[in-house]
């Protein structure tokens, strides 16, 4: 099948003059809109001797596209507006809302896969369960921010077991500066399912020290309580003996 090329995509890839294979195979990933993994992308290239632009003409004559594979699209960005400010070297929790918006189900082992920009010292990918006809679903990704304040984008793609990416490009782009509360306000939450799994903790106010509680002193005046002294052989002078404290007894059941 034949496609007419996008004349501003042969513009960019006539630009390119390098012959560095990592580069080449950047650049092809880049300009097919992350279509294809890095490993497709170095097979065109060999393919074609490392020639970009005859490698770009052989994706599409294999009409690559044209295949059958899932389909996803972003609904959502769950934890906060972009630019929203975090503080610096602050772990967060960044989720995406995704839907499977195809007609069939995802096949086993799908996963949405960190593809360039900015690493927030997260796991390479995370695994997606296998998701039906428009059924919707909420990726979460452990990341920390930067040490140093501030604008970072990074960029992840749903991709298939066999390498093969689909559905929108999803991005991170995050506001990094002194100040910024979105790992504080991630705490609390984290702090409550902790919590709610032991059975003596109660957690009323996530940022005061705790107290532990003493319990009161209870007088006993009933008439049945008596008061005896624990007799010991250590010699004491008169002076601790007079402010010795007696030992209340009290009878079972009161």
């Amino acid at each position: 099948m034949e496609r007419d090329l996008d004349p501003e995509l042969m513009q960019k890839f006539i630009c390119l003059g390098t012959t560095d294979k990592d580069t080449l195979i950047t650049e092809l990933h880049t300009l097919l809109e992350f279509q294809i993994s890095p490993e497709e992308c170095a097979f065109l290239l060999d393919m074609t001797n490392w020639n970009l632009q005859a490698a770009i003409g052989t994706y599409y004559d294999l009409d690559l596209l044209s295949t059958s594979t899932p389909s996803m699209s972003l609904v959502s960005n769950e934890t906060i507006v972009e630019e929203e400010s975090v503080p610096p070297d602050t772990p967060f929790i960044k989720t995406w809302r995704i839907k499977n918006t195809g007609s069939e189900v995802w096949p086993p082992g799908v996963c949405l896969r960190y593809v360039g920009g900015h690493h927030f010292d997260h796991e390479n990918f995370v695994v997606v369960r296998t998701l039906g006809p428009e059924e919707i679903y909420d990726v979460k990704v452990q990341m920390r921010s930067p040490h140093a304040s501030g604008m970072y984008q990074g960029q992840w793609r749903m991709c298939t077991a066999g390498g093969r990416y689909f559905g929108d490009v999803i991005w991170v782009i995050l506001k990094v500066e002194v100040g910024g509360l979105l790992g504080l306000t991630q705490q609390p939450s984290s702090m409550e399912a902790e919590c709610s799994t032991q059975p003596h903790c109660s957690l009323q106010d996530p940022f005061t020290t705790f107290t532990p509680r003493v319990p009161a002193q209870t007088q006993h005046t009933t008439p049945s309580s008596a008061s005896v002294t624990i007799a010991t052989n250590d010699p004491v002078d008169s002076e601790s003996a007079m402010h010795e404290q007696p030992y209340e007894l009290h009878p079972s059941g009161q």
